[in-house]
């Protein structure tokens, strides 16, 4: 082997050379006698010559002579063997590794899974033997479907391709949703699937299409959003499950439920028309809030009223049956007390509530006094007032008659 390199840089130099079979070399120019160098003096040095001045440095490089046979040295193979164990030590090093707390080291040991391995130093064999990957378990990783994030523009790069669904009621809905996950299995995650995230991608694609087409519009854009959002995280979780991708997913947004632009207009003028509805029932529920209480309240005065008066009447019928009962046994007793009795107090009654106005009936003083004034002040102070006027019978009546007579008019 050591000839034969010797041999490719004598050549790369510019000779060609063949070998015979007695081993020896010879010069490409000995069949033209044509000189390269150009001077007729000058020869190309021989073979022989520039091996050996080849081995004489290679020896004098690693420390020593040449040895009877030609081969190194024994300070040069103890070189040789130091540097050998070096390089060695210096490839081991290479396997040492670290692993974060947030990640998670899978080991492969010529091309196939090993071990996975935790936080904290580890060691390995060194490459081309085992290869180690590393893979963040806690980094919440994000994807968008409907939509592409441009500088933080939620809606600047929308993808109609992946919004527009068709829904229950067979109407167009444009969704947008926004998928947060991690990776859960590393393994899972390194070898079971070529591309995870686009698999989580054609997956959440579907299961939206499937949860979006068992709904209605309305429910869809309006009071359902939570509802589809979380059907659709497990919904996918269960697929991806199956796929073993590796990924857990945390969280589902809708970020945007709109029709699409060309109803948007008309779909609009529908909310409004909507909302206004509502705010007509809420505002009748809150003036039935209001009445409601006060008319119940009424009848239950009312009602309380009715019954205090009833109670009032019965007792005073009561009173007065009980009054009327004891009368009569009076006034089978002496009739002519009893009857005068009952007369003054009618009269009492009577006249204790009136006004009065007492004239003579021998007098013409009739006419000199203000009985229409007497009469109005009367109306004015006392709203129900009655006027009686006795005056003394010109045939002589007796004043039980007067009496009576005026409870008559009365």
């Amino acid at each position: 082997m050591f000839d034969h390199i010797l041999t490719f840089k004598y050549t790369y130099k510019g000779f060609q050379v063949s070998q015979k079979q007695t081993g020896a070399f010879m010069a490409w120019n000995d069949e033209n006698n044509k000189n390269p160098w150009g001077g007729g003096k000058q020869t190309p040095p021989e073979l022989e010559e520039v091996i050996k001045d080849f081995k004489n440095k290679f020896n004098t490089r690693f420390g020593g002579g040449s040895s009877g046979k030609g081969g190194l040295s024994k300070a040069a193979q103890g070189s040789l063997k130091y540097f050998v164990i070096l390089a060695v030590l210096l490839w081991l090093l290479t396997g040492i590794y670290i692993i974060d707390p947030a990640e998670r080291g899978v080991v492969l040991r010529f091309g196939a899974f090993q071990t996975s391995t935790t936080q904290g130093p580890h060691w390995h064999i060194p490459y081309p033997i085992e290869t180690v990957y590393k893979v963040n378990v806690e980094q919440i990783r994000a994807t968008e479907i409907g939509f592409r994030n441009i500088q933080n523009s939620s809606y600047s790069g929308a993808v109609s391709s992946e919004s527009l669904m068709l829904t229950k009621d067979e109407n167009m809905v444009d969704v947008k949703l926004a998928v947060q996950y991690k990776v859960a299995d590393a393994q899972s995650y390194l070898f079971n699937v070529f591309n995870p995230e686009m698999t989580l991608s054609h997956v959440v694609q579907s299961v939206i299409r499937q949860v979006v087409g068992d709904k209605t519009m309305d429910h869809v854009l309006t009071t359902g959003r939570e509802q589809v959002a979380q059907e659709v995280k497990s919904a996918s979780q269960i697929l991806l499950n199956d796929y073993k991708t590796g990924l857990l997913i945390t969280a589902v947004t809708m970020q945007d439920a709109q029709p699409p632009i060309q109803v948007k207009a008309s779909f609009d003028d529908v909310v409004k028309a909507r909302e206004d509805e509502q705010r007509y029932i809420n505002e009748a529920k809150a003036y039935a809030n209001d009445i409601v209480p006060k008319a119940r309240g009424a009848s239950q005065r009312l009602i309380a009223e009715a019954e205090a008066y009833k109670s009032q009447v019965v007792s005073k019928s009561e009173g007065e049956s009980y009054r009327f009962t004891k009368i009569l046994t009076e006034y089978l007793k002496a009739p002519v007390v009893t009857k005068e009795r009952l007369y003054r107090e009618t009269l009492e009654e009577v006249l204790g509530s009136t006004s009065k106005v007492i004239v003579d009936s021998n007098s013409n003083s009739l006419m000199y006094l203000p009985i229409d004034q007497l009469i109005n002040s009367s109306r004015s102070s006392r709203s129900s007032s009655s006027t009686v006027t006795f005056q003394d019978s010109p045939t002589g009546q007796s004043n039980d008659e007067s009496v009576l007579r005026s409870r008559e008019i009365r």
